[in-house]
């Protein structure tokens, strides 16, 4: 037997006991069980990171009573429409799930993801990986920029990556950019690649980029029916701050306060009947097709589609004293300096909260899924929700103590004070966790794809449910998660 030495950074450890021909990843198993922790990098007193769970401890370096760090490694979780990705900031694994065409699976890859940095994923079906070295790895759908081949050797000290719905585009650190994927939603830039030069932040519609230059200008490219094209007021995009997009449109915030928009008109894309209110914004939120401005006063100014939020005359005059905004499709909620909360736009997904009004008081947060629901987190820690599938009647009583809420396209999931989860909405979309229900202790972060939620527990653990085309299941990566 092989005596092994493991401790934390603080000085509290274990010694172990394992088979001498034993391999890096039994090792790695045997101490996050012994030690309760899951995503342990192990490190030897040369700093050597024991990498390979494959590779034999003796080809390894590591001999009787030797000692190793523990370091636990923060999980995080990414997600498409359809998959989930997820990883440990400077690990050498990622586990991917779901729809394996739409990124849910990640092992014609597997070997090229060391030290992986950041993720990014398209809406689609698409992951992109930024590694230690700036370099970039990408999978899923091909076309859709799950291959980067074309461009791999321009993806070097990237430090950004930004997507639309198919396509990606990166930052590097020259300020240049490097785009891949479906060309006409933003994946072919040729068009504007000389212009494209010290760019400071990328925004997307769903297949368009905009790209915000050091000069407080604008560059844009992909598809012109979702605001590739900005000619038209190219000459008022000058100190550009910050840019919001709604589907097809896109919104950009002046350093004076004032704002220019550009893109599909019936989206968003033209500002011209507000432009004289829109002084001294703060913020904007978007729904599917409308933009949602607040300006310093705490007022509110909107425009686009009527129907999904760009009218909000009905309830202008309670507009005082905005402090937050949040959006399904084609609603906005506000939550007000005296907790409570407005709604407009379409009154079937979420845009009329008259039903609930009277509860909805000393709010704290809202939260909202795609489609059309909202759940307001109040202060004693119970929920109020209202709209298209957000009655929570049936756990009301379950409600207690919440800390967050994330939400699917139709269902959304509640974490407690104690770490558990309460779910609620259509069952197929999320809403029901029943299934898991009694393994879902101690959660920290919950992540959600269209139709299916994934919940990262304090040992490091994975919980997930829903369609197992949306990622609701994640058997097949089950014995990969103890090797991230």
């Amino acid at each position: 037997m092989l005596r092994v030495n493991i401790s934390f950074p603080s000085g509290s450890g274990k010694t172990l006991l394992l088979p001498e021909h034993s391999k890096v990843g039994d090792l790695k198993l045997l101490a996050q069980k012994t030690l309760g922790k899951s995503f342990l990098k192990l490190v030897c007193a040369d700093g050597h990171v024991l990498s390979n769970p494959e590779e034999s401890l003796q080809a390894a370096g590591v001999q009787e009573g030797h000692d190793l760090m523990a370091v636990v490694q923060q999980s995080q979780i990414a997600a498409s429409h359809r998959s989930f990705a997820l990883w440990c900031c400077g690990g050498n694994r990622v586990a991917a799930w779901g729809d394996p065409r739409r990124g849910g699976d990640c092992s014609a890859v597997q070997d090229q993801l060391r030290n992986v940095q950041q993720l990014q994923a398209t809406a689609d079906g698409a992951y992109a990986a930024i590694l230690v070295d700036g370099s970039v790895v990408a999978w899923g759908h091909p076309e859709w920029g799950g291959n980067c081949c074309v461009v791999q050797d321009q993806l070097r000290d990237v430090q950004e990556i930004q997507a639309t719905s198919r396509a990606f585009a990166a930052i590097l650190a020259d300020g240049s950019i490097v785009t891949w994927g479906y060309p006409r939603r933003g994946g072919d830039c040729s068009a504007v690649q000389d212009q494209l030069r010290n760019v400071q932040q990328i925004q997307a519609t769903s297949g368009a980029f905009a790209a915000i230059l050091a000069d407080g200008s604008v560059v844009s490219w992909g598809d012109p029916d979702r605001g590739a094209d900005c000619s038209a007021v190219r000459d008022q995009l000058k100190q550009v701050q910050q840019i919001q997009a709604t589907a097809f449109a896109f919104a950009a915030i002046l350093v004076d306060g004032s704002v220019v928009a550009w893109g599909n008109p019936g989206w968003g894309g033209n500002c011209c009947v507000v432009q004289d209110q829109l002084r001294d914004v703060q913020e904007i939120q978007a729904t599917n097709r409308a933009f949602a401005a607040i300006l310093a006063d705490g007022s509110v100014v909107a425009w686009g589609d009527p129907n999904s939020g760009g009218d909000c005359s009905a309830v202008q005059d309670q507009l005082r004293n905005v402090k937050q905004i949040q959006a399904t499709k084609s609603a906005f909620a506000v939550v007000l300096a005296c907790g409570s909360v407005v709604a407009w736009g379409d009154s079937g997904r979420g845009g009329d909260c008259s039903v609930v009004q009277d509860q909805l008081r000393n709010v704290q947060q809202i939260q909202a899924t795609a489609n059309g629901a909202f759940a307001a987190i109040l202060v004693d820690g119970s929920v109020v929700a209202w709209g298209d599938g957000g009655d929570c009647s049936a756990v009301r009583d379950q409600l207690r103590h919440v800390q967050q809420i994330q939400g699917t396209y139709a269902a959304f999931a509640a974490v407690l004070v104690d770490g558990s989860v309460v779910a609620w909405g259509h069952p197929d979309w999320g809403g029901d966790c029943s299934a898991v229900q009694d393994q879902l202790r101690d959660v920290q972060e919950i992540q959600a794809t269209t139709r299916a939620f994934a919940a990262i527990l304090a040992d490091g653990s994975v919980v997930a449910w829903g369609p197992s085309a949306y990622g609701g299941d994640y058997s097949k990566v089950q014995d990969e998660l103890q090797y991230l």
